[in-house]
Parts: structure tokens; sequence; C-alpha cells
């Protein structure tokens, strides 16, 4: 394939020291991971930022989380046309196959998805509302609460749309049929974090009120 190049020189001496240390430490483990299949008791859907690193947040292990990032963590709403459709694709597998017992949307601040959204709504944009531009149409996801927010400052309008993506994710995955039946059944539980890169902080949607509040 004329396209592949050879690896970064920096990736390669980052695996070697990897399998080196981690790897060997830790090899029954990656055995038993191999041997027995993954068994993750939860999902997380976070966003692609190079800078949201979820299982350093909760110290995780392999094997642990079932992850699956894209911009903005959006979830879209069930729509079963058969095109292509990752992020419902995973949530299926997670919930279906997987058996997960907790479903996790977690945001951030600082989100470029979530800016690119905001901006895109106040006209500022123009090349995100072409049908070509991948990413507008994705955050065409998170277009309607714009309407909540289009008269705050700037910082405060994107805070709040940050948070709304958690949201509309929420209530967009409790439009899977198979998701709904999981929740009334009280095999899976839906979670909503928000997560402040600069402080380290974490805020949990609360269902009662409807806010997040630090963990």
């Amino acid at each position: 394939m004329q396209s592949a190049k050879p690896l970064p020189a920096y990736l390669v001496k980052r695996y070697h020291g990897w399998h080196a240390t981690e790897y060997a430490t830790n090899k029954a483990w990656f055995h038993h991971l191999a041997e027995e299949g993954q068994h993750p008791r939860a999902m997380i859907v976070s966003c692609c930022d190079s800078r949201v690193h979820v299982t350093s947040i909760f110290g995780a292990d392999s094997g642990e989380f079932f992850i699956h990032r894209n911009v903005a963590n959006l979830v879209p709403p069930f729509s079963p046309d058969g095109d292509h459709h990752g992020t419902s694709a995973a949530v299926e597998y997670a919930v279906e196959t997987l058996h997960v017992a907790h479903l996790i949307v977690m945001g951030h601040s600082n989100c470029g998805g979530v800016r690119g959204c905001h901006a895109m709504c106040a006209g500022d944009a123009p090349h995100l509302e072409q049908s070509t531009s991948f990413v507008g149409r994705w955050m065409d996801i998170l277009r309607p609460a714009y309407n909540d927010v289009r008269d705050l400052p700037e910082e405060e309008a994107l805070r709040a749309m940050e948070k709304a993506s958690v949201v509309v994710s929420l209530n967009n995955l409790l439009s899977f049929p198979f998701v709904r039946m999981a929740v009334e059944g009280d095999r899976l539980s839906l979670h909503g974090l928000w997560h402040d890169i600069g402080s380290g902080e974490l805020e949990a949607l609360e269902a009662d009120s409807g806010k997040f509040r630090p963990v």
C-alpha cells in the first residue's frame, strides 16, 4: 500500500518501552484478556480530543472500559436507515453483546467541536454549513441547544453547550429501543459527566435537578 509510511521513530521507541515494562509486568493479565475476551462493566462515550484521557481519569486498566470516541462526545438519535453509523454500532455492541451495566457520556471544557457548532449556528462558520462538511453535519445533532444559549456571553454559552452535548446524547440514547429496554429492566444505567481539563474537576449530571454537580 503506497500511502502507508513507516511508523514515526518516537512511537516505535515508546512501544518498545511499553512492551519491556508494563506488558512484561502484566503479561499474565494480557494473556487472560486475549483468551477470555473482554468483559467491561461500562461503556464511555467521550470526545476524541487528545486532552481527554478517560482511562487516566479513572485509573482504569486494560479491559475495564469499552470506549467510543467521536467529535464532541455526541450520540445521534436512533436512525436505522442502512447507512454507516459508527457510534450507533458501538452502542449496540456494548449493550446487546457486551451487556455493560453502565453507559457514560462525558463532555469536557474547551471542546473544539462545540465551539465549531456555536460558530456555525451564529453564522460565523459558513464552511461548516456546507453539505460536504462532515464536522458540520455531525454537529447538527447539537444545533438545537444553541437556541437556549444564543443570548449568553460566548464563553458562558460554550460551557452550557458542552454540558448540553451530554444531555442531548443521553436523551438520544433512550431513542434506541434496546437501550430503553435495558434501562427500564434495570440492566443498564445511564450517566452524564463533564470534565474540566484545566482544573481536573469532574461534574456529574443529577437526574432530579438536571444540573451538573462536582463529583
